[in-house]
């Protein structure tokens, strides 16, 4: 299957068009945040305050590189698991974000918000994390570096690799993948005379 080669942030249309299954090539910026970083915005947001990213059409990766070698952007960037998201994420939704990358599958209220609001979210190789770093050109903290690894970074990426696990529609790989691998039923067994 060919990869489809898009820039971030998408747009709402080319989001609308992803399926879940599509293999990406990403080139663009994208923010990192993680578990931390949710918390510290979902706080800000209950005391009125403004969030330090205008989220509105924006990629969160749900990642936290690790610091890179000297002349490398990052070390490894590899996603953690999104779920731990979940409950930040249909917030996040409403104010417009458009795409997440992580792995791992999603809670029903998470589903019912990508459709809502016409988002999409794709799935990055977990334990890859190495290898997802080589597409990283520059990457610069933009908010809460005192979470260290966990700040928001603002990434620049080239052909990072993805696949859409769950589209705009509810089209959703976890559910329709498996389907593509289960065995016929087998025939009753005949009873011998």
């Amino acid at each position: 299957m060919e990869r489809k080669r898009l820039t971030l942030p998408l747009t709402a249309e080319e989001a609308a068009e992803l399926r879940a299954g599509d293999l990406l090539l990403l080139t663009g910026f994208l923010y990192t945040a993680r578990d931390s970083a949710h918390r510290k915005m979902m706080a800000a947001l209950e005391q009125g305050e403004d969030l330090p990213v205008d989220w509105q059409g924006q990629t969160i990766y749900y990642a936290g590189p690790c610091p890179g070698r000297p002349g490398q952007p990052t070390g490894s960037a590899g996603p953690t698991t999104s779920g731990r998201m979940d409950s930040c994420t249909p917030r996040m939704l409403e104010l417009g974000l458009r795409t997440m990358i992580g792995k791992g599958s999603r809670s029903a209220a998470v589903v019912s918000a990508i459709r809502k609001h016409r988002a999409v979210y794709l799935g990055a190789t977990g334990g890859a994390g190495a290898l997802l770093a080589q597409c990283i050109r520059k990457a610069e903290i933009v908010a809460y570096p005192e979470l260290g690894t966990e700040a928001i970074r603002r990434l620049e990426v080239v052909d990072f690799p993805a696949v859409v696990l769950i589209d705009s529609q509810g089209g959703n790989l976890y559910e329709i993948g498996p389907g593509q691998f289960k065995l016929p039923a087998s025939p009753p067994e005949q009873e011998s005379h």
